[in-house]
């Protein structure tokens, strides 16, 4: 037996008052004269006898119930397999408000038995003692140490949300809230389902917090999510079938069939087939979408799944340009070929300005930029152009007949780009061609036909230096490049070996490859536009910034209201923090003025919580292995008792009182009814 306050231990020191009060009390007695000296003697034997025997046994009674009453206040215990710390205690509790809390458990969600379950538990504790309540939304008033009624509020609050979090992050959110406190008596809590994709306890160890895990037992469901979609191109034109890809999953061991995948666009709701989804497995589908306007668009996939429905919508934007525009730099005259290529489409639109006659300011309103025959490229043009393509832009480069190495390897290297040698007038006859990267891709439907490929008179050999990647596009007889394609940020450089003249290169006369390779060029992506984004993962947004002036705030509008996010300016782009303002599902407007919106972001909630696996007591128990403490069999019993013997062992101050209070009652009943 220990005691939780053994400095009360030196009140028992008052023992002795008893004691000297028994030892110095002294009777007067009356004395009483009778005829019989004799009788008088025994009479007198008897009663003192009597009188020695019921004031001991009432010293021993007062004794006794002062002792159980210091007792009491040194509260003692008897310790169980923990080891009782004394002192105020700090004690963090965390309350899983996944979608996946939100099953039932009997009549009931799981969340409000976890409620229940945390209330229970700052019950156990002391009101001296110090709560964090903590729950995946990681708010920030949740990482203070509160009173315990503040902590009774905060379990009062909690509420499903889409947020999701790995529990070793939830265990690194409870040790900084520990840490900030003054004593070591640290103990934190989980209360959760456990599911698999989210349970790591692995990748967290402290030795100096006592954590205990709490499971809730939840009926394991059939379910099928929308994973995700995407584009199979990076842009998506007007007037043309675009074709979207889509990923569907069954999350359950039993086959899905006849799952209805719907698409909604434009106002207008169209089934697009029915899929077969075998368990565990996930399939990708076509939607073919036809784009007949240009500005964003807004639209969902469906499909229909019960009883889990948050992950059966999926929620996607896109933007359809106006128009794409090119920019040709050239050295001198333009080139008829590049000028000819896209006469006939209106949706192309050519601009051509000579090296000397340059408007650095419109570059970001061009998707490809093509150097056309400079024999030099300046600093200020270079610096320009790499600043272009970290922000996505696209360069084509044919370098001039007389082009100055030295000045172009400065050029090259800065990319970092493989550089240009002295050039060769010989003829070489292009044979590669990569179709299976995005400019040639699916460009011919019979690869294997006679086309009508690039020889050029001169070239210059391009280096292959292995620390400067490269992805070679077209390629001579001899294997060496005629076309090479480079990444710079979030654009590419494009580096054709041979000049663009007729004289040193036919390449415009073969339309086959020329008009497909500039068309795709100018619409290729080094990142394809983010088409959704996903709620409480995607913290950060992307925009073009439209406007010179800093003053002005840029705004996010949906469901839930308008709320302005936390705004940083780089260049020509503005990045847009989110920081968990965005928990509902759907479209989000991004604007200046609330009557033109300038960008439409769709959110999707966490497809983690689709996965419903779930560790049972014994897997869990596994997890845990010796680190962590599992309380388990309590789905009937109250948490109250179980965590306070945990805390504080068995408890026997409640003893103490109760026995003080019987020796008290022996001690009134013999002065009452014991006469002498």
């Amino acid at each position: 037996m220990q005691f939780l306050y053994p400095t009360f231990l030196y009140a028992l020191l008052a023992l002795a008052i008893p004691i000297i009060i028994h030892l110095f009390y002294f009777r007067r007695f009356k004395k009483v004269y009778f005829t019989n000296v004799r009788f008088l003697k025994e009479v007198k034997e008897e009663t003192s006898a009597r009188r020695r025997l019921r004031n001991f046994l009432v010293l021993l009674a007062r004794l006794a119930a002062l002792a159980f009453l210091v007792f009491a206040f040194a509260q003692p215990f008897i310790p169980q397999d923990t080891e009782v710390k004394q002192g105020a205690k700090m004690v963090s509790i965390f309350v899983d408000n996944s979608f996946s809390m939100s099953a039932l458990s009997e009549d009931v969600p799981l969340v409000e038995k976890a409620k229940q379950r945390a209330r229970e538990i700052v019950a156990a504790y002391a009101p001296e003692d110090r709560f964090q309540i903590i729950t995946n939304d990681f708010e920030g008033r949740h990482q203070f140490l509160v009173s315990q009624e503040d902590a009774r509020s905060f379990i009062d609050e909690v509420k499903i949300t889409p947020s999701v979090r790995r529990l070793s992050n939830v265990l690194l959110r409870q040790q900084q809230a520990l840490n900030t406190g003054t004593t070591d008596n640290r103990a934190a809590f989980i209360i959760s389902d456990f599911q698999r994709n989210i349970t790591d306890l692995d990748n967290f160890r402290d030795s100096t917090i006592d954590v205990s895990l709490i499971p809730l037992q939840s009926v394991e469901e059939k379910n099928i999510s929308i994973d995700s979609c995407w584009f199979d191109a990076p842009v998506q034109m007007i007037n043309q079938t675009n074709t979207l890809i889509v990923r569907v999953k069954n999350h359950s061991d039993q086959n899905a069939e006849n799952i209805r995948l719907s698409l909604r666009h434009e106002g207008q709701t169209k089934p697009v087939g029915t899929l077969s989804i075998p368990g565990g497995a996930s399939v990708t589908d076509t939607v073919n979408i036809t784009i007949l306007r240009t500005g964003w668009h807004e639209a969902e996939l469906s499909i229909t799944d019960y009883p889990v429905q948050f992950d059966d919508k999926y929620y996607f934007t896109f933007n359809v340009a106006e128009e794409i525009s090119l920019l040709v730099i050239n050295e001198g005259q333009t080139n008829k070929y590049l000028d000819a290529a896209f006469d006939g489409l209106d949706y192309f639109k050519i601009t051509n300005q000579s090296k000397q006659n340059i408007n650095y300011s419109a570059f970001p309103d061009y998707q490809l930029i093509v150097i056309n025959g400079l024999n030099t490229i300046s600093s200020g043009l270079a610096a320009e152009l790499r600043q272009y393509a970290d922000n996505g832009g696209n360069v084509l480069v044919f370098p001039g007949r007389n082009a100055d190495l030295e000045n172009y390897r400065s050029f090259l290297s800065s990319f970092p780009a493989n550089e240009l040698q002295p050039f060769e007038e010989k003829e070489r006859q292009v044979s590669q061609m990569n179709t299976e990267e995005f400019v040639f891709n699916d460009v011919f439907e019979n690869q294997n036909a006679n086309l009508k490929l690039p020889v050029s008179q001169g070239n210059f050999p391009i280096t292959r230096f292995g620390s400067r990647p490269i992805e070679i596009l077209l390629g001579y007889r001899d294997g060496s490049v005629y076309l090479a394609k480079h990444r710079r940020g979030q654009g590419h450089l494009y580096l054709c070996a041979a000049p663009l003249d007729e004289n040193f290169n036919n390449l415009v006369r073969s339309g086959e490859i020329f008009i497909p390779m500039l068309y795709k060029m100018a619409i290729s992506k080094a990142n394809d536009q983010r088409i959704a984004y996903t709620i409480g993962q995607d913290e950060q947004l992307e925009a073009d910034n439209r406007s010179s002036d800093t003053e002005l705030v840029y705004k996010l509008r949906g469901q839930q209201g308008e709320f302005i996010p936390e705004q940083r300016t780089i260049g020509p782009k503005i990045l847009l923090g989110v920081n968990n303002q965005i928990s509902e599902a759907g479209y989000y407007d991004l604007f200046l003025n609330p009557e033109s919106p300038q960008y439409k972001y769709a959110f999707n909630f966490n497809r983690t919580e689709s996965a419903l696996g779930y560790y049972n007591e014994s897997l869990l128990r596994e997890q845990a292995g010796d680190y962590y403490k599992l309380i388990d069999n309590t789905a009937a019993a109250s948490l109250t008792p179980i965590i306070g013997e945990r805390s504080q062992g068995v408890t026997l101050w409640r003893l103490c009182l109760i026995l003080a209070l019987v020796f008290l009652g022996i001690e009134t009943l013999l002065l009452r009814f014991w006469r002498v």
